[in-house]
């Protein structure tokens, strides 16, 4: 008889010792790039720039590009990274498929065509309509990831495949907002064709407090809500039919983290555009790093926020233009996923 929310009461999970050191191994070099991101740029920060505008003194120059800009930038890229870990490591593990990822279960893409109608038909573009766009671009990214991952769960329910292998569905249902976000894109004017594309290549560009404080909302209301699923997830890596026999209510289970995972990817896609091959990639990182079969939540989102950090900062220092955000990840997830293919593949000979 269950007694929790998502199953009954176990004894606390020990710690793994080798989780713990890659956990505090990845956070070190996570705060190492940070501090590294604040002071690179085309305007130049020393040491002591810094302390004399952290401690409201300095110029209006200092004050716009380190406080308006480049802190804002840095922990909105922790922010979405850990989100969009987070979120890969729940997908893969209730689809219990490691090449599963929000990305190809159609959630981003829900989410895109949903913040690109607000772009193109509501002016939701930067410097358009700031009530749109801290409101409405989120809102409706929430509202296209929901109806995403509901279409994708309504249909594996009909076929009876819960927690298989959802991607081959997931990727028709991507495919349907892909075409919807072509269209909307041919019907709009050259401004709003401009904002849009921009905002569908993933960029981290002009973002600022209000996207960090909403995106930092959601992550820790999330956080809370997936603290009874925990000992579920880690069960549900033995199979679905003894994670029944322990007494855990699959459908609660399921439902539950699909709900925050969409949550969690919506809010990244809002605050950053679709984010190519993070939530894919991270989990993947956190299973080598601590050898197990299961990616762990925190481990996973730390490694997507080092990852996208060290994206964004090779992204706007690294070349004479500064590129995408998205256009980095895509680069680096791209020909990780061929080699994740390549690897099943030998495995299964």
């Amino acid at each position: 008889m269950s007694t929790s929310l998502a199953g009954p009461r176990r004894p606390p999970a020990r710690w793994h010792r080798r989780t713990v050191i890659a956990a505090v191994a990845v956070s070190a070099g996570v705060s190492a790039i940070a501090i590294v991101s604040v002071f690179v740029g085309r305007y130049g920060v020393d040491l002591g720039g810094m302390v004399t505008v952290l401690t409201g003194q300095g110029s209006a120059a200092q004050h716009t590009v380190i406080v308006t800009l480049r802190i804002p930038r840095v922990l909105l890229a922790v922010l979405v990274g850990a989100s969009l870990g987070i979120a890969g490591a729940i997908v893969q593990t209730t689809a219990r498929n490691a090449l599963a990822s929000p990305d190809l279960l159609g959630v981003t893409g829900g989410a895109s065509a949903a913040a690109v109608a607000v772009i193109v038909l509501g002016g939701g573009g930067d410097g358009v309509s700031g009530f749109l766009r801290t409101v409405g671009i989120p809102a409706a990214s929430v509202v296209g990831g929901l109806a995403a991952a509901i279409l994708v769960l309504a249909i594996l329910r009909r076929t009876g495949t819960i927690g298989a292998t959802p991607i081959l569905v997931g990727i028709g249902v991507s495919t349907i907002f892909t075409g919807l976000v072509s269209w909307l894109l041919i019907a709009a004017d050259v401004d709003d064709l401009q904002r849009a594309s921009v905002w569908l290549t993933g960029t981290l560009n002009g973002r600022s407090w209000p996207e960090v404080t909403a995106t930092a909302l959601t992550l820790v209301v999330t956080a809370v809500a997936l603290l009874p699923f925990r000992r579920g997830l880690d069960v549900l890596t033995l199979g679905e039919g003894m994670t029944r026999s322990l007494g855990y209510r699959l459908g609660v289970l399921f439902g539950g983290t699909t709900i925050l995972a969409v949550l969690l990817t919506s809010a990244a896609t809002a605050a950053a555009g679709p984010i190519a091959f993070l939530a894919l990639v991270s989990p993947h990182l956190a299973r080598m790093s601590a050898a197990r079969p299961r990616a762990g939540l925190v481990l996973s989102g730390l490694f997507g926020a080092g990852v996208l950090l060290g994206s964004d900062l090779i992204a706007r220092a690294a070349f004479t233009v500064q590129l995408p955000t998205g256009a980095i990840t895509a680069l680096v997830g791209a020909p990780f996923l061929l080699f994740l293919l390549v690897s099943r593949r030998q495995e299964n000979r």
